[in-house]
């Protein structure tokens, strides 16, 4: 995000940070970080389709009962590894560079207690070692103040701003996942995806704040980590400052959605007329990843590492 106009007010609002939001079912602490992300959250059927009969009880989802049910997601997903915890055992079909289904016939019910995805095929983008494969913004100097460098434990430090790193490559359809660690209590900044070539992180935005108000997770600071910024907030903000996190990100087509140490933290339809600018409408079109480095007073200092990514295949 690029503004930061009121904000000694926002900050007044803020009270001592409250404990760290639960993993998801399923997800262990290893697993999240590895980039295991959660399909069913133990609270709702955030994510999914439901057609026919779906509730959350006691922290599980029953699906099914007089009438036949199907549940589909919103999201698609590569090549995964997939566990599904349920009673009784049941089978999901998921063909890679799409959604999964799970179909309950009329008169049977299946509860599912955890399922979870591990995405596959992923590709590094930070080599531990330099920048190749990235370039920094230099058209602007008003616009090149951050730096951005690789540490001796191979991380990417991102620090001050304004500034923008960017990707050599371009994706339209993929699976970004990364690990992040912010310095700080006031740190900001955000993945940009599908940017307007040659112009400044012109595209969407996948914030990184992790502020929330009034001890509540559900009441993000501008938006929130994980958020899409100026279009959709984030529905917990999941990661504490100072403290590794994961964060993947999924782009196909119109659908954007999220996770957060695992739990799925926004799905998105941009039901926009199309255009080629994403500030005034959807666009689908291939761009490059940038990075920010943002201006004051909320300036970036964090570190990414295990940045990697999937492209979806395109569909028929």
């Amino acid at each position: 995000m690029r503004r930061f106009f009121g904000l000694t007010v926002v900050l007044t609002l803020m009270t001592t940070p409250a404990p760290a939001a639960e993993l998801a079912p399923g997800l262990t602490p290893t697993r999240a970080a590895e980039g295991g992300i959660a399909l069913f959250d133990g609270e709702s059927t955030f994510g999914w389709k439901v057609d026919g009969s779906a509730r959350v009880q006691n922290g599980q989802l029953i699906v099914g009962g007089t009438q036949a049910t199907t549940l589909t997601t919103t999201s698609v997903f590569p090549q995964a590894t997939v566990q599904l915890d349920c009673t009784p055992p049941r089978k999901l079909v998921h063909k890679p560079g799409s959604a999964i289904t799970l179909t309950v016939p009329a008169g049977q019910t299946v509860t599912i207690r955890s399922l979870t995805l591990q995405p596959q095929g992923m590709t590094a983008l930070l080599n531990g070692k330099d920048l190749t494969g990235w370039t920094i913004f230099q058209d602007d100097p008003t616009k090149n103040k951050a730096q951005f460098t690789i540490t001796p434990q191979g991380e990417l430090h991102v620090l001050g701003g304004p500034g923008d790193i960017r990707t050599a490559r371009t994706f339209a359809d993929f699976v970004l996942q990364t690990q992040v660690r912010t310095a700080g209590p006031h740190v900001n900044s955000g993945i940009f995806f599908r940017c307007v070539p040659g112009q400044y992180q012109n595209g969407y935005e996948c914030q990184i704040q992790n502020l929330f108000r009034e001890n509540d997770r559900t009441k993000p600071v501008d938006f929130g980590t994980g958020a899409v910024y100026r279009r959709v907030p984030a529905r917990k903000v999941v990661p504490n400052d100072k403290e590794w996190f994961t964060l993947t990100l999924i782009a196909s087509g119109p659908h954007i959605s999220s996770w957060v140490n695992g739990y799925p933290v926004v799905d998105w339809t941009d039901e926009r007329p199309a255009n080629e600018n994403p500030r005034k409408g959807l666009r689908t079109a291939a761009g490059h990843l940038s990075i920010q480095g943002h201006n004051p007073p909320m300036s970036a200092d964090l570190l990414f590492r295990a940045l990697r990514i999937v492209e979806l295949q395109p569909k028929p």
